[in-house]
């Protein structure tokens, strides 16, 4: 069993009940529920980071984490095995999530994870040519490469196609200007999916994504941006000045860079609230633990029983939705509305319990699910599209 204190109240925790509630699940077969299992006990074990409050409070990633994570095969879990990855599907994929997040302290490190899976491993995958994904897949999906997608710009807002970054046509190459903002593995990366738009374009039509790797003439960044939550998650600014990339650096077909964006998305949607539901479940034990202890909560207030009740009920809704919408996706029926449901539903219940509960380390870093991926109120407007509002 492992050992907890919080408060200066020892807290003692048996098996964690939701994960192994899910190992019995009849949406995972005996190999998958190994993995899961697996995954969560590696990230107990071996995630067990003595040092992760003086790396939180110093914004520091966490380069040791990050190599135990890609040799457990964390950093390739739904790429296909000959590409260098897992071959888990999406089901498999969320749950080893959770896994990682029930274990592992270090929220930064995972959601480093996620942006990297979502917004560089699986677009490559999904879009890459052959001779792209021989190149960069195997080293990304082992996570010898950190990767990330370059969208955000400083004016740009929910509106993610309002780029000023301009891809000027230059041979049979382009020649990128532009700064790209809050991008999330920014000063550990070594690949980046740049978004930028053909002159004299609007919108979504002329935007192109391109491949560019790290130490590219003309590519800089800015200083680390400080953050209030996931300060172990790396984030600075990415600057373009006068970046010629070749025509194989096009990632999918020129001018069609909203489709890699959108594909992007819709993982990264359905699937970036798995590890925190996991941290969210470890915490309401050591919650519901720490008041049976002594009466009062972990976080030294009285205990609540009617909010417990209600982070349970709201959790296991969360993830009902999630594995739900995984199971449906992959079996064919994809709606970009139900990963945007996932997103918002799950977003909400993880800052709501933290409030809830009083958590403040978990409450910074939950504040960031209403922003990431999207905001909560623009998750509201794709599935009132879908309602046809």
């Amino acid at each position: 069993m492992a050992r907890y204190r919080r408060s200066g109240y020892p807290v003692r925790l048996g098996r964690p009940r939701r994960i192994i509630r899910l190992v019995h699940s009849p949406l995972l077969d005996e190999e998958r529920r190994g993995l899961v299992d697996d995954v969560r006990r590696f990230a107990l074990e071996e995630l067990a980071d003595p040092g992760y409050a003086d790396r939180e409070e110093g914004g520091e990633f966490w380069h040791e984490g990050w190599r135990k994570c890609a040799a457990k095969g964390l950093c390739g879990l739904p790429v296909p095995q000959e590409l260098g990855g897992a071959g888990a599907d999406r089901v498999t994929t969320a749950a080893a999530l959770e896994a990682l997040g029930y274990g592992c302290v270090d929220a930064g490190l995972v959601f480093s994870i996620n942006a990297h899976l979502w917004s560089a491993v699986v677009p490559l995958w999904r879009h890459g040519s052959d001779d792209q994904r021989e190149r960069f897949l195997p080293r990304l999906a082992r996570g010898e490469v950190v990767g990330l997608h370059a969208m955000t710009e400083p004016d740009s807002g929910s509106d993610a196609f309002a780029l000023r970054t301009v891809a000027e046509p230059d041979g049979a190459g382009h020649v990128l200007r532009g700064r790209k903002t809050l991008i999330t593995n920014t000063p550990v990366a070594r690949l980046y999916i740049v978004f930028a738009r053909a002159p004299a374009t609007e919108g979504a039509l002329g935007v192109s994504a391109f491949l560019v790797e790290a130490g590219a003439a003309g590519v800089s960044t800015g200083e680390p941006t400080e953050k209030m939550g996931l300060r172990t998650s790396p984030m600075a600014d990415l600057v373009l000045d006068d970046v010629y990339v070749g025509p194989e650096a096009v990632l999918g077909k020129p001018g069609r860079g909203a489709r890699v964006f959108a594909s992007s998305m819709e993982w990264e949607r359905l699937l970036i609230m798995a590890a925190q539901l996991g941290a969210l479940d470890r915490a309401l034990e050591e919650e519901v633990a720490a008041a049976r202890h002594s009466k009062r909560s972990a976080f030294g207030l009285e205990p609540n029983n009617d909010v417990l009740v209600d982070v349970r009920v709201a959790l296991d809704a969360a993830r009902a939705l999630l594995y739900e919408t995984a199971w449906s996706y992959d079996h064919g029926e994809t709606r970009a509305s139900r990963a945007a449901a996932v997103k918002l539903f799950a977003s909400e219940t993880v800052l709501r319990a933290a409030l809830d509960m009083s958590d403040g380390r978990r409450l910074r870093d939950a504040v960031g699910g209403r922003l990431y991926s999207g905001t909560s109120q623009l998750m509201r407007r794709i599935v009132a599209r879908d309602l046809g509002l």
